[in-house]
């Protein structure tokens, strides 16, 4: 028998305003995304911004659905509609934040586990990291260069 050690390693923001411009008005994006998201049975929202190697940025909002599980999650409602629009674009950024409409959310969120590998999908196909910057309604962003941090143990086609 042996162990496998798996470290993670992501930057700590104190908030939106320390970000560089870039990730600042994508996480603003988000922000924004965040509102617009239709969660009336959870009461919580995530919203999502993309930013693509062609300067477009994609956003997206959880979408919910009385009849479970058919709702969308924020961030595959944005990496969906990116490779669909834009099929041969390389997803460079993302900025996620959640936050709950009954408590404040002030601990990053990170993505859930289907949308770790829907984004570890575009990562393996773009054969490039995408970096993601994740928060709660205020307080501190995480950063990770790679969605295998949140994720080490992938999935992906060699294994079919």
């Amino acid at each position: 028998m042996r162990e496998i050690k798996i470290d993670t390693q992501l930057t700590v923001f104190d908030g939106i305003t320390e970000l560089q411009d870039v990730a600042k008005t994508l996480m603003e994006k988000a922000v924004q995304a965040r509102l617009d998201a239709y969660a009336p049975y959870s009461k919580f929202k995530v919203g999502v911004a993309l930013l693509l190697d062609n300067n477009e940025i994609i956003i997206g909002s959880n979408q919910e659905n009385a009849a479970y599980p058919s709702g969308l999650c924020a961030e595959r409602v944005a990496i969906f509609y990116a490779g669909a629009k834009y099929p041969n674009a390389k997803i460079l950024k993302m900025a996620i934040t959640a936050g709950s409409t009954t408590t404040v959310t002030d601990k990053p969120i990170p993505p859930c586990g289907a949308c770790r590998q829907s984004v570890f999908e575009y990562e393996f196909k773009q054969d490039s990291g995408i970096e993601i910057y994740f928060m709660g309604e205020t307080g501190e962003v995480y950063k990770s260069d790679s969605i295998q941090n949140l994720l080490p143990l992938t999935f992906d086609k060699n294994f079919l």
